[in-house]
C-alpha cells in the first residue's frame, strides 16, 4: 500500500535513537520506537494522510491491521487514530472482532485506553443492543485488558452513562489485585462523578473498594 510505504519511509527518515530509547524505557521496554514524539508523529501522519486520502477511506481496517503487525509503536498509534476518524458513524456490526483483536494485541495502557474510550465506546453507541453481550464477554475474559476495557468504555458518555452497568463492572472486579484494574475502577467512577457526584459517593459508601480504586474515584469529589 502506498500509504504504509510512505509512512514507513517518513518514520525512518525522522527516527531519533535517543528519543526511541527513552520512549521504550517509559513503556517498560515492551515496544520498540522510532523515537518520534506525538506532535511530530501526528504531523507526519496528517501530511501523508492527505496524499493518500482515498486509499485510507477505502481500506481503514486493512491498513490498521497491517500497521498493527509492525514492531514500532508509532505505527500502532497511527492505526488507532485512523480507525477513530474513519469509522466514527460508519462501524459495521462485525467490527467488534477487530476491536477485540486490537485490544489484546501489543497491549498496554497507552493503546488499550484509547481504544476502549474512542473505538469500543463509539462502536457501542452505534450498536447499543450489542453492549450487554460485548461487555459480558470482555468482563468474563481471562485477558486483563479486555476486563479494563469493559470498565472504561463509557469514559466520555457523561449523562448517557449506564451507571448500573458501571456499578456492576466495579462490583465484579473490585477484589482484583491487578493495578490496571484497580486504577480503571477509580478512573471510571471519577469520570462519572463529574456528571453525578452524589451517585458516585453513595455507591462508594456502599461497596468495599480496594484503597487505590477508592482514592482514584474520590479525587475530585471528596
Amino acid at each position: 500500500m502506498n500509504f504504509i510505504n510512505a509512512l514507513e519511509t517518513a518514520f525512518e527518515e525522522n527516527s531519533n535513537p535517543e528519543n526511541a530509547n527513552a520512549m521504550a524505557k517509559y513503556m517498560r521496554n515492551h515496544f520498540s520506537f522510532f523515537g518520534i514524539k506525538t506532535e511530530e508523529r501526528r504531523k507526519i501522519l496528517k501530511d501523508i494522510w492527505k496524499e493518500n486520502r482515498d486509499e485510507i477511506a477505502e481500506n481503514p481496517r486493512e491498513i490498521a491491521r497491517k500497521l498493527y503487525s509492525k514492531p514500532q509503536r508509532e505505527f500502532q498509534y497511527c492505526a488507532i487514530e485512523i480507525l477513530i476518524k474513519q469509522l466514527k458513524g460508519k462501524y459495521k456490526k462485525d467490527d467488534i472482532q477487530l476491536i477485540e483483536k486490537l485490544i489484546i494485541t501489543n497491549s498496554w495502557w497507552d493503546s488499550v485506553d484509547t481504544i476502549a474510550k474512542n473505538i469500543l465506546g463509539e462502536y457501542l453507541l452505534e450498536y447499543p443492543l450489542e453492549t450487554e453481550k460485548v461487555i459480558e464477554h470482555f468482563s468474563n475474559s481471562e485477558n486483563m485488558w479486555l476486563n479494563r476495557s469493559a470498565i472504561l468504555f463509557q469514559l466520555g458518555y457523561k449523562g448517557e452513562t449506564n451507571f448500573d452497568l458501571l456499578k456492576s463492572e466495579c462490583e465484579k472486579h473490585k477484589n482484583s489485585n491487578e493495578f490496571f484494574i484497580q486504577k480503571a475502577i477509580g478512573w471510571a467512577l471519577r469520570e462519572y462523578g463529574k456528571t453525578n457526584p452524589e451517585a458516585v459517593r453513595n455507591f462508594i459508601s456502599q461497596i468495599h473498594l480496594k484503597p487505590l480504586s477508592k482514592k482514584e474515584a474520590l479525587k475530585n469529589i471528596g
